[in-house]
């Protein structure tokens, strides 16, 4: 199996715990809950900034000192309405108690600057559609750059309509030389519904000395040290991820698969 691929660990409890050490890498981290109603997780942030997003169902949380009542909304990620996400800053701690069943993902990268805890969903996230035809996918953008709301973190879900592709044209963001590209790591939590399909992830470079395909199925996580990254959905299932993405810039800046370009070209012309 692919070292980029991440299976669960099961099916209660925190099934996924990504570090940038385990990842090999400086700055992404992601750990991903399943919980039972009644159930509690909490951590402190440390040196880290936190955004947790209410993937699914319901809890009360609470962070940095305050409680933030009752959040999450959608009991499906299918709905595909915007999350209930809340934003925790470094030297704090969050805690999470289910009522229903719920997954809570909990998305980390190095604490910058100096904003506070704060609610970053569903109020305030931009919901959006990218692409034409079978390139077609739509966006919940829970703290892209446009929101000033934290130092390192980036942060999206995408959902796939079965047959379609997306994070496509192929395209990465692997060099540090802003304005033309940033460096940004990059995670995918994947979900397929019905929930026993599975979706296909490549990830490689323009050299080949990284070019692996991956078969995803629901709950997996992947890693993108580096290089191009789409993904497809097969015909009758649909794909949902969760993006997160940290590097020394917060900014998302890429540059497409120059044999895969005339794609993008076409269909935004004069762009």
């Amino acid at each position: 199996m692919s070292r980029l691929l991440l299976k669960p660990t099961g099916v209660h409890g925190k099934v996924h715990d990504v570090t940038a050490a385990s990842a090999g890498w400086g700055y992404v981290g992601f750990g991903l809950y399943r919980l039972a109603p009644g159930d509690v997780a909490s951590e402190p942030t440390g040196d880290r900034e936190v955004i947790l997003v209410l993937v699914e169902g319901h809890a009360r949380l609470t962070a940095a000192g305050q409680d933030w009542g009752m959040m999450g909304d959608r009991m499906d990620v299918f709905d595909g309405t915007a999350p209930h996400c809340l934003y925790v800053p470094p030297g704090a701690e969050w805690s999470a108690t289910a009522t229903t069943a719920c997954t809570l993902a909990v998305c980390t990268a190095p604490g910058h600057g100096n904003y506070a805890a704060q609610r970053l969903g569903p109020e305030g996230i931009i919901s959006m559609s990218r692409g034409t035809g079978a390139n077609t996918r739509h966006i919940n953008n829970v703290a892209m750059e446009g929101r000033d709301v934290a130092g390192s973190l980036l942060v999206t879900e995408v959902f796939t309509p079965a047959g379609n592709w997306s994070s496509y044209p192929s395209h990465r963001h692997d060099e540090d030389d802003f304005p033309r590209m940033t460096y940004l790591e990059e995670s995918y939590y994947h979900r397929l519904n019905p929930a026993q399909g599975f979706a296909i992830q490549r990830v490689y470079t323009e050299d080949g000395s990284l070019d692996e395909t991956m078969t995803v199925k629901n709950h997996d996580v992947t890693l993108v040290p580096k290089g191009h990254h789409p993904c497809a959905a097969p015909y009758g299932y649909d794909l949902y991820y969760l993006n997160v993405m940290a590097g020394p810039r917060r900014a998302w800046r890429f540059q497409n698969d120059p044999d895969h370009d005339w794609i993008y070209r076409r269909d935004n012309p004069g762009a």
